[in-house]
């Protein structure tokens, strides 16, 4: 399943957030804003100084569908679009279990920095994209998640339909279910082919259940949609990572930079980062080439990814890590083809899709992804630089 160090794991079944150790404080040598850029490795790694010689996302807006994204921190002002909250109730902006996990995701996919030339703080992978807030999970710690689970339960398929209908290009679903219970739930399935035929991208994270049995995870298993699975900086699949049928790329998911509402930097891992770095490339492709259909976005990452497994493909990094520049060079060369349904392939990589539990309610187990996040990010509790807030 996915956490944080300091984050969360989105539920199916029993999902809750991990905090595990305290903060603790880099040596000041360390804790230089400029710091923060040259710990962003991710950003080499994926050759964006190359990407952003065509495009910076520009005109793309990426829903975020999460426990909410902080609109002013400096990181992201003026590139968050008024939030839409399928929850109604629980923290509120300003307390500390409120948009963390969130804000996270935002600045991965669309962050823009600050400070002189922009050069502090964290740089996102669409710097130029807007991020469209969908509140549908709450945060670990939030004292509204046991009712958020039983009265919540069709949140995230709302919430994937309202995204789809309100002007989203791509949708970020940086959670999941990949508990003992997990299984598919026609609503959410219906959801995501309903996003999908309109032409809008939905990506999500793999699971973090590598070293707990690989279990399959949702929204990630349902067709057609783009499901991230983690890598190190050398490439090396992360042991976190779940391996399943359905991995369909790689990104960055160990040491990633994150942003959070308490204007601090942290250290995290998780499926749930590599899925925003997916989402981030697929926004580029789309402010390139805004006709293009989900599926070939979809393949176009996939037949452009570097470092392939032996056979082109495996259960543990899909078909190798994402090359957004490289895939900005083949998407030139294609022709929009219009848009279809998604369904499973013939064959599967694996042992294909779980046989569906039988249910009496969708509230029975849909109910607590309402309730947290799909532990997809673990933040290592590392306040790598904090912000100095402009004084009045």
């Amino acid at each position: 399943m996915r956490r944080w160090t300091r984050g969360s794991r989105r539920a199916g079944a029993t999902i809750s957030l991990l905090l595990t150790g305290a903060l603790v404080l880099l040596p000041s040598a360390a804790a230089h804003a400029d710091g923060i850029r040259a710990q962003q490795w991710g950003l080499s790694a994926l050759h964006l100084d190359e990407a952003w010689r065509t495009t910076k996302g520009r005109g793309i807006t990426v829903a975020v569908l999460d426990t909410g994204v902080e609109a002013d921190h400096p990181d992201l002002a003026g590139n968050v679009l008024p939030a839409k909250d399928m929850i109604g109730f629980g923290a509120e902006p300003g307390d500390r279990t409120w948009a963390r996990h969130g804000t996270a995701m935002a600045g991965i996919i669309a962050g823009h920095g600050h400070g002189p030339g922009d050069t502090d703080g964290v740089m996102g992978v669409a710097p130029e994209a807007k991020i469209l807030p969908v509140r549908v999970i709450l945060e670990d710690g939030d004292s509204a998640r046991t009712k958020a689970r039983t009265t919540r339960g069709n949140a995230l398929a709302d919430g994937i339909r309202w995204a789809a209908d309100h002007g989203a290009d791509v949708i970020n679903l940086s959670l999941g279910d990949d508990s003992d219970s997990a299984h598919p739930e026609p609503s959410e399935d219906e959801a995501v082919q309903y996003a999908l035929k309109k032409g809008v991208v939905v990506v999500a994270s793999a699971g973090n259940g590598g070293d707990k049995g690989d279990h399959v995870s949702y929204p990630a298993a349902y067709p057609g949609v783009i499901a991230a699975t983690a890598v190190d900086k050398y490439g090396t699949r992360a042991s976190f990572s779940t391996r399943r049928w359905y991995s369909a790329v790689s990104a960055p998911g160990v040491d990633v930079v994150i942003a959070d509402p308490d204007h601090k930097y942290y250290a995290g891992w998780g499926t749930s980062a590599a899925s925003a770095f997916v989402s981030g490339a697929a926004a580029l492709i789309k402010a390139a080439h805004p006709n293009l259909a989900p599926a070939q976005i979809k393949k176009l990452l996939e037949d452009t990814a570097r470092d392939a497994p032996v056979g082109g493909r495996d259960d543990s990094r899909g078909f190798g890590m994402i090359d957004p520049a490289a895939a900005l060079k083949a998407a030139a060369r294609l022709k929009p083809q219009a848009l279809r349904p998604a369904s499973y392939d013939k064959r599967y990589f694996g042992t294909g899709p779980d046989t569906p539990r039988s249910t009496t309610s969708t509230s029975d187990w849909a109910g607590p992804l309402a309730g947290s996040i799909g532990g997809v990010l673990l933040v290592a509790g590392l306040v790598l630089w904090r912000n100095r807030r402009a004084t009045p």
